[in-house]
């Protein structure tokens, strides 16, 4: 009677084991292709919000570009994560970093930088140029990664974007709140700023993806991040600014380095067409005369 009471504990141990189970593939099913969704749809939220806001809030409305930031990179991550890359989620985050990183970005350096004050068609203009170029960037990307190894072919759209919340960072916040500083430029200064990030976003100049970027466990890489979490959390407004102006230059820079130096980048390989059999060679099905 004993060993009868244990066997049937253990049947149902094992039953409940195996529902668990099943339960946790349902879930991962059923809740993981969802998960990178979701975050993009937080990305496109973000963008929308920093729309709406620009108006009056520019300072408001430059932080909801750094969170939509925050969630075009954590799509990605939990598409990869969970195992459910897609092109539909691919085209879903082009559209929703058009909205965060083109449109959204124009609209805030269109109130901040006073652009209505070039007239009725030069601002609205200008800051349509940076929106377009974005999205002939984004189109660009999603048809051809990229010429060299490790590189963009043009400014990265959340670069620019970051290039346009900086600046909002720097004068607002650092200039004028913490140094009483007004800085009086015409906003004609602006408005060609954002057009120069535009051409430089529909450019072929390379810049770093950092995708190939190894960090090695020593003391003096832990010193430099801690040396950079440091700077950034002191004075953000500031560090921002000159670390996302340092990158944007750094196309141009190095792009006029590598034509004085003669230096040049690895090139891409092409991927190469499947070989196609011979007559008479054995295939993965078999040799011809096994198939007749």
């Amino acid at each position: 009677m004993d060993d009868l009471q244990v066997e049937s504990g253990r049947r149902r141990r094992r039953r409940r084991r195996r529902r668990r189970a099943e339960g946790g593939e349902l879930l991962g099913r059923g809740f993981g292709p969802l998960l990178p969704h979701l975050l993009t749809t937080g990305n496109l939220a973000a963008g929308f919000y920093a729309i709406v806001t620009a108006p009056t809030d520019v300072w408001r409305a430059s932080w909801a570009i750094l969170v939509a930031a925050v969630f075009d990179v954590l799509d990605g991550r939990a598409a990869r994560l969970t195992n459910s890359e897609s092109r539909f989620g691919v085209e879903y985050d082009s559209i929703a970093d058009t909205v965060s990183f083109c449109v959204a970005p124009a609209v805030i350096a269109f109130h901040a930088g006073h652009f209505r004050e070039l007239g009725f068609w030069p601002g609205p203009v200008m800051a349509f140029l940076f929106t377009a170029c974005g999205a002939l960037r984004l189109a660009r990307f999603n048809v051809m990664s990229g010429r060299y190894v490790g590189r963009f072919d043009g400014l990265p759209t959340p670069a620019a974007a970051g290039m346009v919340v900086s600046t909002v960072w720097f004068t607002e916040g650092f200039l004028r709140q913490d140094l009483g500083l007004p800085l009086g430029l015409p906003p004609m200064v602006p408005a060609l700023g954002l057009v120069l990030l535009g051409l430089l976003m529909v450019s072929p100049i390379p810049y770093h993806s950092f995708k190939d970027l190894r960090i090695r466990r020593s003391d003096g890489s832990i010193v430099v991040a801690v040396l950079g979490v440091i700077l950034l959390a002191a004075k953000p407004t500031v560090t921002f600014f000159l670390v996302t102006a340092f990158y944007v230059g750094s196309g141009p820079f190095g792009w006029y380095w590598r034509y004085r130096t003669g230096r040049i980048l690895e090139s891409v390989k092409p991927a190469a067409p499947p070989e196609q059999p011979q007559a008479g060679e054995t295939t993965e099905t078999g040799s011809p005369e096994s198939r007749s």
